[in-house]
């Protein structure tokens, strides 16, 4: 059984984890850790990094990026693999974490879904099918995420500029201009509103026809699923920064 440690766990994400671990045959829950600690938990739940006694076997961290950084330093400090599931890193951001990964094996994924890594191989494949179209990413969340657009969003825009030789850039802001569509933008929209657990279309526009990728989730718990199976696959690995696609060949 792996010992899991749950960063973020008074969150939504993290109780779906805690729930999932609980169930599960597979893992057991070692602790929390969470800033703001609500509730009653079943569970060691700490606040303060210095307090941990308990020491995991492997870390899920849904939470946010300044949470991440510090049970980043926990993990390194103490040789203990780690799944980051959380979005809104700045790019320098992203940069320190990929040198954490020297130091201990990281998984790191905008979105857990295994559909979602599928909607990315195929617009990888489209992209340079549909090179002459304008290209729009659109991405709806629920009214109480905070970063904008969706990690996910960016990873799929991302995955086309790849595609097609680095040659685009994102355009997350239209407002301040008065000018017509660059051809070599590709336009990110966020959506949010409601309770929306997650949808992303990405639209390939031509002048007389439009090729259109949807995905949408119905349930937080695909994601929770994901982070466990990522968990399972890093226990074993050596030290290193690991991607869905590390875990399932396409």
């Amino acid at each position: 059984m792996l010992e899991v440690m749950v960063n973020g766990c008074s969150g939504k994400m993290g109780q779906i984890v805690c729930d999932l671990v609980e169930q599960s045959d597979n893992f057991v829950l070692k602790c929390g850790f969470d800033k703001n600690v609500t509730g009653e938990f079943a569970f060691p739940v700490f606040n303060k990094i210095e307090d941990i006694i308990e020491k995991p076997d492997v870390i899920i961290d849904f939470s946010v990026p300044v949470a991440t950084f510090k049970i980043l330093e926990y993990a390194v400090a103490n040789h203990v693999p780690i799944v980051i599931a959380t979005t809104g890193f700045s790019n320098e951001e992203e940069k320190i974490i990929e040198e954490f990964s020297k130091q201990i094996p990281i998984f790191k994924s905008a979105n857990m879904s295994y559909d979602i890594m599928i909607m990315k191989k195929l617009v990888q494949w489209l992209a340079p099918l549909l090179k002459d179209t304008d290209i729009e990413v659109t991405e709806t969340h629920h009214n109480r995420k905070i970063d904008s657009p969706s990690g996910t969003a960016q990873m799929l825009a991302d995955s086309i500029n790849t595609a097609l030789g680095n040659n685009l850039y994102c355009e997350y802001n239209r407002h301040d201009k008065r000018e017509k569509r660059n051809k070599n933008e590709i336009g990110m929209n966020s959506i949010r509103g409601g309770n929306i657990v997650g949808e992303h279309v990405v639209q390939f526009f031509g002048e007389f026809e439009t090729f259109e990728l949807k995905h949408t989730s119905y349930s937080r718990n695909v994601f929770a699923e994901g982070a466990l199976k990522a968990a399972k696959f890093l226990i074993n690995k050596p030290v290193g920064f690991y991607h869905m696609e590390d875990m399932f060949s396409i």
